[in-house]
């Protein structure tokens, strides 16, 4: 009876191992990846385009649907393309990105989703989404999307969206969307929307869109041409003309080119007119109030 050295014995070993690897990796290499146990699911290195299970990649492209753990070094040579891939669980990476990510997605750069990304995204930089972004989200410059975001939104400097944010929203610099911020919304900076701000409204500055409403607060300024709720600011609060408040300003300047319907508190107090409102203060004007009534101190309302 022989025996193989053992140094045979290990030689032989390694290329029934390498034979194995090879069979299991059997049709994934077209695919420009190494697929075990199979080019479906398990465990995959290199650019596999459906697959679940733990994957490795450098550079994801021409992906279509990611399921499990997903780790890559940089963003998916398609962003910015139409780019339809979905990846779903938990995503890693310098700037892991797709088309669609749901799931976890952390990022040591950022978080970059070609349509969008829900659930949880943090990205040192920053958390982005061509259309939307929901869920928590934490950028450490900013959270944006050209879309809509919603959730719990953290940013360094900001918080935006091209349509609208909504949920709690605070970014160091400011809050803005191009059409509606709706929630409990603070800025160090400014608040501002393009069509409506609704909910809670804190900044540093300035809070206002077209329409304000529910409470606002700012350092200097509120303004807008429909105010309805509490409002409250340390320089002035504006109304553009013929515009209306609802509710109550307080400011050491209200200057209300429209309707004042309710309490005006301040140093000086100005409204074109009053319908079922008063206003409080060391000067009070109200223009169209019948002659020698259009400026009073103390106290003024509607005496047309």
């Amino acid at each position: 009876m022989s025996f193989l050295p053992l140094t045979e014995k290990a030689r032989r070993l390694g290329a029934c191992l390498a034979l194995v690897l090879f069979s299991a990796a059997a049709g994934s290499v077209s695919a420009q990846s190494l697929d075990i146990p199979s080019k479906k699911w398990g465990l995959s290195f290199g650019n596999s385009k459906e697959f679940t299970g733990l994957r490795f990649n450098f550079r994801d492209r021409g992906v279509i649907r990611i399921t499990g753990v997903n780790v890559t070094l940089w963003t998916p040579r398609t962003l910015g393309e139409e780019d339809d891939s979905t990846v779903t669980g938990l995503s890693l990476g310098l700037v892991p990105g797709a088309g669609r990510m749901r799931g976890v997605q952390l990022g040591l750069l950022g978080v970059a989703g070609n349509r969008s990304i829900v659930g949880v995204s943090a990205g040192l930089l920053g958390v982005g989404a061509g259309k939307d972004i929901s869920g928590f989200n934490f950028g450490g410059l900013g959270v944006g999307a050209g879309g809509s975001v919603a959730g719990i939104n953290l940013g360094g400097l900001g918080v935006g969206a091209g349509e609208n944010v909504l949920g709690i929203n605070i970014g160091g610099l400011g809050v803005g969307a191009g059409k509606n911020v709706t929630g409990i919304n603070i800025g160090g900076l400014g608040v501002g929307a393009g069509e409506r701000l609704a909910g809670i409204s804190i900044s540093g500055i300035g809070a206002g869109a077209e329409s304000v409403a529910g409470l606002a607060i700012a350092g200097i300024g509120v303004g807008g041409r429909r105010l309805s709720g509490v409002f409250a600011a340390g320089a002035v609060i504006k109304l553009v003309d013929d515009g209306r408040l609802r509710g109550v300003a307080v400011s050491p300047f209200n200057q209300l080119k429209g309707t004042l319907t309710g309490l005006s508190i301040g140093i000086v107090n100005y409204a074109r007119r009053i319908e079922k409102g008063i206003q409080l203060g060391l000067v009070n004007i109200v223009r169209e109030n019948k002659p020698g009534l259009r400026v009073l101190p103390l106290f003024n309302t509607d005496f047309r």
